[in-house]
């Protein structure tokens, strides 16, 4: 009897300290903070704003954007990767951050395969080969190589900056088909396609989002994209494959991420919400129309396509000559 009652009176000191599952608070509970490695209103920032609106809906509390642009993305990731891991800090990391960088930069403020947790893919879009209309003579791919060769001067191309999938997709592709071809750098697609229309610059192999205005307008021929599958909008567009360039599929994506640490159940509970907003008509329908696909997928999908990608972007930064240190 001494012993039972012994049992009883250790049980009952013990109750208080054990927290069940159930009563852990429900996340979100409070604001989330949203880190966005690029400047207002590129396509990172707006594309993530969707996101967050959809977020807001579903998980009934406010998802605040805060710009931390700098340092082709490293500057808002080594945030992230600095946060308190307690599910009220996340951000859109682009590849620079999942696995480019690293290859640009000799050292980096953040291990990016150490600090993030992924929760899902979030958006992706393929690279446009285009050109002026009116200062360009070729109407297709192929006739766009001949006169790309038979310049003696060669071709200038254009991209947001060194180190981007612009600058690195345009490096691999002069390479590719044995082009003769100068980077210029700009800051973004709003310095790029004036010089084009000016003449001052041949080509481009950027974000298609940036493009689907002038190519639609006339201003600009679109004569291949460097996803796996035609774009929806620009259906009469082949892919590299089509045109006789195998193995060329190169696209731009993002993927929410935690830092790392965070809790299973909150990764999971962000997870399903952005597999919901994946999964809604309507919302894939309002990031076509901004340029981009909306996709989503689990975070260990997330892992496993970063793993898969990092040799390929390796070999494109080396082709490509790029160091931004």
């Amino acid at each position: 009897m001494q012993a039972t009652r012994r049992s009883a009176l250790a049980a009952a000191l013990a109750t208080p300290f054990v927290r069940p599952a159930a009563a852990q608070p429900a996340w979100p509970n409070r604001p989330v903070r949203v880190i966005v490695p690029w400047p207002p209103g590129g396509s990172t920032d707006v594309l993530c704003r969707l996101l967050c609106e959809q977020m807001q809906q579903r998980l009934g509390q406010t998802f605040v954007l805060e710009n931390r642009p700098g340092a082709g993305g490293n500057i808002g990731a080594d945030a992230l990767a600095k946060a308190t891991p307690d599910g009220y800090s996340m951000a859109p990391l682009t590849l620079g951050a999942w696995h480019i960088n690293q290859f640009l930069y000799s050292t980096l403020p953040y291990n990016p395969q150490r600090d993030f947790q992924p929760i899902s893919m979030h958006w992706e879009l393929p690279n446009v080969l285009v050109v002026s209309s009116q200062h360009n003579p070729a109407n297709s791919f192929q006739e766009f190589v001949a006169w790309a060769k038979a310049r003696r001067e060669g071709i200038s191309y254009g991209s947001p900056g060194v180190g981007t999938t612009a600058h690195l997709s345009g490096a691999l592709f002069t390479s590719r088909l044995g082009i003769d071809g100068t980077h210029v750098p700009f800051r973004g697609a709003a310095q790029i396609i004036p010089a084009m229309l000016s003449g001052d610059l041949t080509c481009a192999m950027d974000n298609l989002a940036s493009y689907v205005p002038v190519i639609q307008e006339g201003r600009m021929k679109a004569f291949v994209i460097t996803g796996a599958e035609r774009w929806p909008n620009l259906p009469n567009v082949p892919i590299m494959q089509e045109v006789g360039v195998p193995d060329f599929v190169v696209t731009s994506w993002c993927a929410m991420a935690f830092p790392a640490g965070v809790p299973a159940a909150i990764v999971e509970r962000a997870a399903a919400a952005m597999r919901e907003i994946g999964q809604d008509a309507a919302v894939q329908e309002r990031f076509l129309r901004a340029g981009a696909k909306c996709v989503w997928s689990t975070p260990a999908e997330v892992t496993a396509r970063v793993d898969r990608e990092r040799p390929t972007w390796r070999e494109v930064v080396r082709i490509s000559g790029a160091r931004l240190d």
